[in-house]
């Protein structure tokens, strides 16, 4: 889902050379008037004369934003402007808004794959490149759904093996499971409050090589686990049944089910918009890597 949306936002930054038009917005930053905003930049004129793109991350969650954005849809469904209205956190299909918006705008919904959805795309995406059975369902195993990181994993082990053939080993060198280890420990540290100590353990994975982008992608990660398992656990599901349903690695729900007494389902979802707002903006170039790392921790 996030992939298509930086698509949009880079094909508008194409046809848009000064891209002085595009913002976007968290809708769960109370502190704004996020509605107001949006409607005042959509009716001023651009002295270059593009076509305005407008980001809203999150709009079905905002009841003050739902509630304004319902009484005056005429007025957008004129405008020649782009909205993408981008909902990841969960909410009520029978939500007023999302019922307007699928009835009257372009839209399309992307499910986590899982199973053999999973394995297919995942397959595909070696293209001509080969890679043993054995290998394979570890990736599938190490990965789970984060498709981002699917496609960076098959990509770097494909430079890697240069033609030759993709074994368990490789997968088990380049993939790295253990990485998750030391993720963890940052995600430890956030749960302490610890920013300095959460900080330094990125600052040692910097030093090693490992790229910011990288680094960003696997918390955001992590924290998509922590809020699977934070849901499986307000819902009162034993143990068992969240290592069956959630469909992550023994390791990951060990050290998630672990971490999620440190924070509340709110926090959690707080936390992990954050992640998608700075993520977005490295990759839409409005901050540089290593500044939206520091950013995050700083943020929460």
């Amino acid at each position: 889902m996030r992939k298509k949306m930086i698509e949009i936002v880079d094909s508008y930054k194409k046809a848009n050379k000064n891209c002085l038009s595009f913002r976007f917005f968290d809708c769960h930053k109370k502190s704004e008037d996020i509605f107001k905003i949006i409607k005042d930049g959509l009716r001023q004129s651009s002295m270059f004369k593009e076509k305005k793109l407008l980001v809203l991350a999150d709009p079905l969650s905002d009841t003050d934003f739902k509630e304004k954005f319902l009484k005056e849809t005429k007025e957008f469904l004129k405008s020649e402007d782009i909205i993408i209205f981008f909902q990841e956190a969960d909410f009520n299909k029978n939500n007023a808004l999302f019922n307007f918006l699928k009835k009257n705008v372009k839209n399309q919904e992307f499910n986590y794959l899982t199973g053999q959805k999973l394995k297919i795309w995942a397959a595909k995406r070696f293209g001509q490149a080969r890679i043993e059975p054995q290998a394979f369902n570890l990736l599938l195993n190490y990965v789970g759904s984060d498709l981002w990181r699917m496609s960076n994993e098959i990509q770097k082990l494909i430079s890697y093996k240069k033609g030759e053939i993709i074994k368990k080993e490789d997968v088990k060198l380049q993939v790295r499971l253990s990485i998750e280890t030391d993720i963890f420990k940052t995600i430890d540290a956030i749960a302490q409050r610890k920013k300095d100590k959460a900080l330094k353990f990125l600052q040692e994975h910097l030093e090693k090589g490992d790229s910011p982008l990288y680094l960003i992608s696997m918390i955001n990660y992590q924290f998509r686990n922590l809020l699977s398992v934070k849901d499986f656990i307000e819902k009162r599901k034993p143990y068992n049944i969240i290592l069956k349903k959630s469909g992550l690695h023994p390791f990951v729900v060990k050290k998630s089910y672990s971490l999620c007494r440190q924070f509340s389902l709110k926090e959690i979802k707080k936390i992990y918009q954050n992640i998608f707002k700075i993520d977005f903006e490295i990759k839409t170039g409005k901050i540089n890597p290593e500044a939206g790392l520091e950013m995050l921790i700083a943020e929460i």
